[in-house]
């Protein structure tokens, strides 16, 4: 890891020292497993430290060559991870399928989507580089489960034998012959290289007769009938005609495997991080192609624009407005990141931002509207007077004129409601008020919203709109 010397000193200059120290720590001293798919939200609480300061540390490290980042397709049943990407470029199924929990899902970027950190083999080589020579076990923990999946640090491996019969690792082209006795209880023969399945539904009465099954293992045929076996001796013939070493495993779906798939712990999801001021400034447009629309299921946006802006230039001259508006594009950028968003565009004199929840658009709302009463104080007038509306819900991820964007009706709105605000008012839809933590980020600031319907323009219904005083 001599290269990683001489990149953090750079690093330092960029992030937050203490996010920094933790990284370099990692890095230098924890053990193989925890270098490959980094959770970073599971990281920032295991060292105390604020979440934005780590994604912003991390994201700087892979900018300079420590970290990769994978963008990994989820199985929201499972967690299991049923495609890994090296950019969100090439998440372009309209449908991914889980073999294992027999069901197919439409990919959205919320919670199917998680993106990871693995360390640069450059810096460190760790076992995840050569995943096919990894151990059975580890294959599962660092390879198919997703790191939302809260799996132990000690005793893994027992873990595994509490719901898994037998494990063989078979070559590639190899033929091998597992015996084993079943259980009265639902089985499943599942390989994780290429997420092949054969499900037994073990029941009646026992027998001492031999029962055969033989199972081809190849990347078309993933999902088998489910068959009905009895307690007892069964034979598996395998086959691998893939080019790669696969891991066949006989496995109850019993308690043991349902308690350890039900243990899940937060992870850093595409949406977030498509949502965060840094990752858009180091990583521009090379996030999404212009022929991708990945769906959103709950994005908060809010809109500002400058009150009489016009006026301003002809009453402090070209010169002074600019500098006063500049100041304030500053101070809304800076309020923006700190909220966990990120300026998606500005035009003119308005700004377009993304917020994961609706609280930190609010949050972040009440701290622009004081922003500029100070800027004002400061130069005694009411120069910038700020108008800003906020809706959540749905959208679509796009890229338009070589930026990452967002398009559909929850956009539309939150326009338009910010284009209903008065001088220093916020306006917000329903569902932002109505949200549980913005309810009482306004309690907390003594604000009670004043409901006020209203018809938008393109819009076939009346919006439930709130003043927030």
């Amino acid at each position: 890891m001599s290269d990683a010397k001489d990149l953090f000193p750079i690093l330092q200059r960029s992030a937050d020292p203490a996010a920094v120290a933790a990284i370099e720590r990692l890095i230098a001293e924890a053990p193989d497993h925890h270098l490959c798919r980094i959770n970073a939200l599971a990281f920032a609480a295991r060292n105390g430290l604020d979440e934005e300061d780590v994604l912003a540390a991390m994201l700087h490290a892979a900018h300079l060559g420590l970290f990769d980042i994978s963008w990994n397709v989820l199985c929201p049943g499972c967690g299991g991870v049923l495609d890994s990407n090296a950019t969100l470029k090439t998440v372009k199924k309209e449908q991914y399928v889980c073999a294992l929990c027999a069901a197919g899902y439409e990919p959205t970027l919320d919670e199917m989507v998680e993106v990871t950190f693995t360390v640069d083999p450059r810096i460190r080589k760790i076992g995840a580089h050569n995943p096919h020579e990894l151990p059975p076990a580890e294959y599962f923990r660092q390879i198919y489960w997703g790191s939302g999946v809260d799996l132990p640090d000690e005793g893994f491996a027992e873990l595994l034998d509490d719901f898994m019969l037998e494990t063989i690792e078979l070559p590639p082209g190899e033929k091998a012959i597992l015996s084993i006795q079943l259980p009265a209880e639902f089985v499943i023969v599942f390989e994780p290289v290429t997420h092949a399945v054969q499900f037994l539904d073990v029941r009646g009465e026992p027998t001492r007769e031999r029962q055969s099954l033989s199972i081809v293992i190849d990347r078309e045929h993933t999902l088998n009938q489910t068959l009905e076996m009895h307690p007892g001796p069964l034979r598996i013939s395998f086959e691998n005609r893939t080019d790669t070493r696969t891991l066949p495993s006989v496995c109850v779906a019993a308690e043991a495997l349902h308690e350890m798939l039900a243990k899940r712990r937060p992870f850093l999801t595409a949406k977030r991080l498509l949502t965060n001021q840094t990752f858009r400034d180091l990583y521009r447009t090379d996030t999404l192609d212009v022929d991708q629309r990945l769906k959103i299921t709950s994005l908060t946006f809010l809109f500002t624009d400058l009150r009489g802006s016009t006026e301003l230039y002809e009453r402090v001259g070209d010169l002074a407005a600019f500098d006063l508006v500049r100041a304030h594009f500053r101070v809304l950028n800076e309020i923006v990141a700190s909220e966990a968003g990120a300026v998606v565009k500005t035009i003119g004199d308005a700004v377009m931002a993304t917020f994961p929840t609706p609280d930190r658009a609010v949050a972040a709302a009440l701290r622009m509207r004081e922003a500029m009463r100070e800027l004002n104080r400061e130069r005694g007038g009411e120069d910038l007077l700020l108008k800003i509306g906020i809706h959540e819900g749905p959208c679509i991820a796009v890229s338009m004129n070589e930026r990452q964007d967002y398009f559909g009706q929850t956009v539309n709105i939150a326009s338009r409601v910010q284009g209903l605000a008065n001088s220093q008012s916020i306006y917000a839809t329903d569902a932002v008020v109505e949200d549980t933590r913005a309810a009482e980020v306004l309690e907390a600031a003594k604000l009670a919203p004043v409901s006020q319907g209203a018809m938008l323009r393109g819009v076939a219904s009346e919006v439930a709109l709130y003043v927030i005083p």
